[in-house]
């Protein structure tokens, strides 16, 4: 009996030992995935954080200033699909490794601009890789953590994104600060060429990961529940970039705080954002649309204390936490049920949620910017936030009675990527 107890024991040991490797592998390709949507989100959320510096700088107004921002966000909303589809067939590592490129160039290239014309030009460049890079990465990071994961997948994708609104964008904001706007993209564009090397050696060599035919992805685009759900996330995602956007403006010229407190104001909403990616990545595999109901209700009445508050400090900064914690915990329950109403074409609707994502920052950006030019103060911004989220609400519920089943898969074993050891080409 003791002989067979200590063999056992020492085959576990071994298969303990044996999978370490691959564990350790896997562990690799999540971060570098990460790292990639970190430096994207860094990019992104910066812009908002320097946007009152590269407005003086190129001298125009705020509001004028914000067409920068929105062209970022119509790069990623016109190259999610177009991207997408013209590299269907391509192998989601390579096609990673191209999107990355594409991203250092443009961050390189904003850097360089000299008027808020050819800065525009630039972020649109640096956005359109955004949506096909989190479509690729949501596809890789599915296939590594295994079936019934999607949501959990996604989440880790994007944790980069929401980790760079607490690390990222407020030490971004901090150099632009101190150094200039200009050093804040070219640090991007370095980082993003730590990340590129990151892919090309922890993404594993693999078929599992090739495309697929473009005909299935175009098939995907012509459901109808897939387009009413990304409406409802553009609509619906809309106030997280309505308060984002104007955090400068909230804190110098509402709160009337130290423009020094806007890199803390940004870090707390990225800590709110991060928790709540977190923990809806858990609820969206589990429950078909409680994550999105919650979040968008929970952030109605977070955006109304705000809004109606926001001028005292002590309720501007929980306000700001809860604004990013709520709105993220419903966006891992529109990627699953994206990918779950189109489950051929995965990659697409993760580009495609990342593009919904992207208009409802336009939406944000110009909802917020029309309600200040209009002379209704800066809190009226995050009054249109809250129209843009009960909007997104209402449709989401008057819709869902005719959406199809979305049913939750039992199976969550953990896949790992076969071959992942071959060479890379």
């Amino acid at each position: 009996m003791h002989e067979k107890a200590y063999a056992a024991e020492c085959e576990s040991v071994v298969v303990h030992c044996s999978r370490e490797p691959e564990v350790r592998k896997r562990g690799l390709t999540l971060f570098a995935l990460a790292l990639g949507s970190f430096c994207i989100g860094t990019s992104e959320f910066a812009s908002m954080g320097i946007l009152q510096l590269f407005a003086s700088a190129l001298g125009v107004a705020v509001p004028r200033a914000t067409d920068a921002i929105t062209a970022y966000a119509l790069g990623v909303v016109v190259g999610a699909p177009l991207v997408t589809l013209v590299c269907a067939r391509l192998n989601r590592r390579t096609l990673l490794l191209v999107l990355m490129a594409m991203f250092v160039v443009g961050n390189l290239l904003s850097a360089m601009a000299t008027s808020v014309t050819t800065l525009a030009m630039a972020r649109f460049l640096s956005g359109l890789p955004q949506g096909a890079y989190f479509g690729a990465g949501a596809f890789v990071a599915s296939y590594i953590v295994g079936p019934g994961g999607a949501g959990k997948a996604f989440a880790i994708v994007m944790s980069g994104l929401t980790i760079a609104t607490i690390f990222g964008s407020p030490l971004a904001t901090f150099l632009g600060q101190t150094l200039g706007w200009r050093e804040t993209y070219l640090v991007v564009g370095v980082l993003a060429m730590l990340a590129l090397a990151a892919l090309w050696i922890w993404v594993p060599v693999n078929a599992a990961l090739d495309g697929g035919p473009l005909a299935q992805e175009l098939a995907a685009l012509r459901r109808p529940s897939v387009a009413i759900t990304m409406i409802v996330a553009a609509l619906g995602v809309g106030s997280i970039f309505a308060v984002y956007t104007f955090i400068g403006p909230l804190v110098t010229d509402v709160a009337r705080l130290h423009e020094s407190v806007i890199p803390i104001a940004l870090a707390l909403f990225g800590v709110g954002m991060t928790a709540g990616n977190a923990l809806g990545g858990r609820v969206a595999d589990t429950h078909a649309a409680r994550g999105l109901v919650i979040g968008f209700g929970s952030a109605l009445a977070v955006l109304a204390v705000l809004a109606a508050f926001g001028a005292n400090a002590a309720v501007l900064m929980p306000s700001l936490f809860g604004v990013g914690a709520t709105m993220m915990f419903a966006i891992p329950t529109i990627q699953v049920r994206l990918t779950r109403f189109a489950p051929e074409a995965p990659t697409l609707m993760g580009a495609m949620n990342l593009a919904s994502l992207n208009v409802a920052n336009a939406l944000g950006a110009w909802a917020g910017g029309t309600a200040i030019s209009a002379g209704w103060g800066v809190l009226s911004a995050v009054w249109a936030g809250f129209g843009l989220t009960l909007a997104g609400l209402i449709v989401f519920v008057a819709t869902l009675r005719w959406s199809p089943h979305v049913s939750v898969p039992a199976n969550r074993e953990a896949i790992v990527p076969a071959d992942s050891s071959q060479s890379r080409t």
